[in-house]
């Protein structure tokens, strides 16, 4: 004899199978109305732009960014081949890791130690993470007093006679530093909500066993935030490459291209020179090398990552 399968299959009492109500049109549409304002302002300001950037940078504009002819791949040609792109391009190269490392090695730093339980750790806190409260705009002119080659405190400070934003050497330098100071108040805060997080019963434990301060650390501590750290690096990395308002302000760029950085070379192109088709295309390849850059780090994400 063969075995019948029961399938549990509902029927009726006609023994046909019981098809699941249908959904009404009201409860179909209103998830989408809810999610329509959303739409609305990504599709305005994110996706709009971007599809127009795109277009742009295949075609020839004129001082008004209105399309003249489509060309293809002729603007990116021509950016590839401009010294002026690639000296762009190796700036924010440089720029990156002079700015990424130290902001988040210093925001570990200042969380670690406004993580302990000392008296005025409060305080340490609420200066820590005053930067973050501070506009590019207003932080770029403190520092362009501080760096004043003659009344500036750095070079009092030094005993020095140095031109922070005028000189090539340093110049870059000296831009890296505001934008250090301007990210640190944003990783100190995140770094510290990671440290919060951490049960103190295995810290307790690991001293217990005697495990001394640089062990907690390493072992316990820094697996345990991995986590906000690959969240802060990531965003430290996008900072660099967007930094616009301390660069426009303490040196237009300059001195002699020394501070051009890719985001400034866009708005240069755009804004100065009225070739809209160039800063298009310099735009599209920055998202493209930041949207390489990012499947990177998703990649290393998932081999130097510890998930609680």
């Amino acid at each position: 004899m063969q075995s019948s399968v029961d399938l549990n299959i509902p029927e009726n009492v006609l023994g046909r199978a019981v098809t699941p109500p249908r959904k009404k049109f009201k409860e179909v549409i209103v998830p989408y109305l809810y999610l329509l304002p959303s739409l609305v302002l990504f599709s305005t300001f994110v996706y709009f732009p971007f599809f127009k950037t795109l277009y742009l940078s295949f075609s020839i504009t004129n001082a008004k960014g209105k399309v003249v002819e489509m060309v293809g791949m002729a603007n990116y040609l021509e950016v590839i081949k401009s010294p002026e792109f690639k000296n762009s391009l190796m700036l924010t190269f440089k720029f990156v890791p002079m700015l990424a490392i130290p902001t988040l090695i210093i925001g570990f730093i200042l969380a670690l130690i406004a993580n302990n339980k000392i008296r005025g750790s409060k305080a340490f806190q609420l200066m820590f993470s005053m930067p973050m409260a501070v506009a590019s705009a207003p932080a770029a002119i403190i520092w362009m007093l501080i760096f004043h080659p003659s009344i500036g405190l750095m070079n009092f400070v030094l005993r020095a006679n140095i031109g922070w934003l005028t000189d090539e050497k340093y110049a870059l330098i000296s831009v890296a530093v505001v934008t250090i100071w301007l990210n640190l108040g944003v990783n100190f805060i995140f770094l510290l909500s990671g440290l919060k997080g951490i049960p103190e019963e295995l810290i307790e434990s690991a001293s217990i066993d005697g495990a001394n301060y640089f062990q907690k650390l390493f072992k316990i501590i820094i697996p345990m935030v991995s986590p906000t750290l690959f969240f802060v690096i990531f965003i430290d990395i996008i900072n660099a490459f967007q930094a616009f308002g301390q660069v426009k302000l303490m040196t237009g760029g300059g001195p002699n291209d020394a501070t051009n950085v890719l985001v400034h070379s866009i708005y240069r192109e755009a804004f100065f020179n009225n070739r809209f088709e160039m800063a298009s295309t310099q735009s599209v390849i920055l998202f493209c090398i930041m949207l390489f850059i990012t499947i990177i780090q998703f990649k290393f994400e998932k081999k130097g990552v510890f998930y609680k």
